[in-house]
């Protein structure tokens, strides 16, 4: 586990800090690769987090959220404590069997479902995954088909 201070800054709204180049170097060492998302774990002041690297406007950035730092964009320029590594365990979410039974049934749905990208098919699965009741579920797995076959929105989305 690397650990450094930084300042929290912003951009676009998101707050997150810079991770110095050394970190980076060993970070993309031990993800062997340097491109895309890179999954890495830590702390924040102390409070694990589990989150994703990201290169925007060509620096990698470590992206803190709420969850991580409260009030995090209310606190830029505050300096915090980050412990950093990367991290090699699954983050597959499993699909609802609910939706995965829908999809059977729906071949077309299914169809335009495996030719959405990942994050596409990732963000439709949590949407899904995270819902509690079972009424919001049914309801939702319908949404979601129906946006697969052209009709409607869902998860903020217009039809792929």
């Amino acid at each position: 586990m690397h650990q450094f201070q930084a300042n929290l800054e912003i951009i676009v709204g998101n707050p997150f800090v810079f991770v110095p180049a050394a970190i980076l170097e060993e970070v993309f060492q031990q993800a062997n690769k340097n491109k895309g998302a890179i999954p890495i774990r830590g702390t924040i002041n102390g409070k694990p987090y589990q989150q994703t690297l990201v290169k925007y406007s060509d620096h990698w950035r470590l992206y803190i959220n709420l969850n991580m730092l409260k009030d995090s964009p209310r606190r830029v320029g505050e300096e915090i404590a980050v412990e950093i590594e990367f991290d090699p365990s699954d983050r597959t979410i499993p699909a609802p069997p609910k939706f995965t039974k829908a999809l059977e049934v729906n071949p077309q749905a299914k169809v335009v479902f495996e030719n959405l990208s990942p994050s596409k098919q990732k963000e439709i699965i949590r949407y899904l995954a995270n819902l509690k009741m079972e009424e919001s579920i049914d309801r939702n797995v319908l949404r979601a088909i129906d946006f697969l076959l052209g009709k409607g929105r869902f998860v903020g989305r217009d039809n792929p």
